[in-house]
């Protein structure tokens, strides 16, 4: 059995579009930056992070739209409060467009269950984790009509969520 693409074969494949949702309030809380932010040091989000950055601001200087939406429940856990404040250096400064959709606004939204990256419309990357927010075995299909699901899904989301420089993480 063969490994899954890593992202960076995925953005590099990758001509249009790169979708992803978030829809936990926690992830892995012994990333040793989020130990490191809940410590009071200082996070360089472009230093922790330069090989994300690079992969996506390649994909995006090819034309490729980088959006990332967030389902967060408030007020925001502290783990949201951490990816609040490093979205600026990290996501932003890539080339993503950030948006925050708080869970009280998402109730009439069928969410997938997964959060996920949709990647052209048509491969899909689904992320599973454990009950701590750690990751296991992501999933990966071509599932057209998965694709168009979470697709539809998505910018249902997109379109209410709202964007990271006027969202407040309290």
């Amino acid at each position: 059995m063969s490994s899954p693409p890593t992202f960076k074969e995925l953005f590099r494949d990758c001509q249009r579009t790169a979708v992803h949702l978030e829809a936990r309030d926690a992830y892995s809380k012994t990333d040793s930056t989020f130990v490191d932010w809940k410590a009071g040091r200082h996070i360089d989000p472009a230093e922790r992070w330069a090989a994300w950055h690079t992969i996506v601001s390649e994909a995006v200087s090819r034309g490729v739209e980088v959006r990332r939406a967030r389902i967060v429940s408030t007020p925001v856990s502290e783990y949201i409060r951490f990816e609040h404040e490093v979205t600026d250096g990290l996501n932003i400064a890539a080339g993503e467009q950030v948006r925050w959709l708080p869970r009280r606004n998402a109730s009439d939204l069928l969410v997938p269950g997964n959060d996920f990256w949709l990647f052209d419309s048509r491969l899909t990357y689904l992320n599973h984790f454990d009950g701590e927010g750690e990751p296991t075995e992501p999933e990966i299909t071509e599932d057209p009509e998965i694709a168009k699901l979470y697709e539809s899904a998505f910018e249902v989301m997109w379109d209410r969520a709202t964007p990271h420089a006027d969202f407040e993480a309290h």
